[in-house]
């Protein structure tokens, strides 16, 4: 009776410490498990060079939120990048949304500078107005041939 007790309780620190590697697998790779605490809005860009799904999506230098998937719209040829914004960060339909860098390295991420709209967006509704990544290059060649 002893031999099966002690079994017992081997099996079940066993399946605990199962049920905390997958948690921590969870949480640590940034996975959600049915549904989510977030919403999905979308925003328009010329250029998002640079910009990565899973950048951070800041409001005032506060992340609040991840880049989902960035696509291209083959009928406007824009990208179209997804944000995945938290549940209780309302934006308004008047928000702007720019492609900014990060450091010296040069990470790109998503501000979104409020709006004073007194609408807010639903989840799957569009950000229309957008400003797109600074192109470094593209800045040069214009200064070299005389356009700037």
């Amino acid at each position: 009776m002893k031999k099966y007790t002690m079994e017992t309780a081997v099996g079940v620190f066993v399946f605990i410490g199962l049920l905390c590697v997958v948690y921590l697998t969870v949480k640590l790779g940034k996975m959600e498990i049915i549904g989510g605490n977030f919403y999905v809005i979308y925003a328009k860009f010329d250029n998002v060079s640079g910009l990565k799904p899973d950048s951070s999506v800041e409001i005032a230098g506060v992340e609040v939120g991840r880049v989902g998937d960035i696509r291209l719209d083959v009928n406007s040829e824009m990208a179209v990048v997804s944000l995945k914004i938290k549940k209780d960060i309302p934006v308004q339909e008047d928000a702007i949304a720019s492609v900014k860098t990060s450091g010296l390295i040069g990470d790109k991420y998503i501000s979104i500078t409020p709006g004073g709209s007194e609408e807010i967006l639903k989840p799957g509704d569009t950000i229309t107005d957008t400003e797109s990544t600074l192109d470094i290059e593209d800045l040069i060649r214009q200064f070299v041939h005389g356009k700037v």
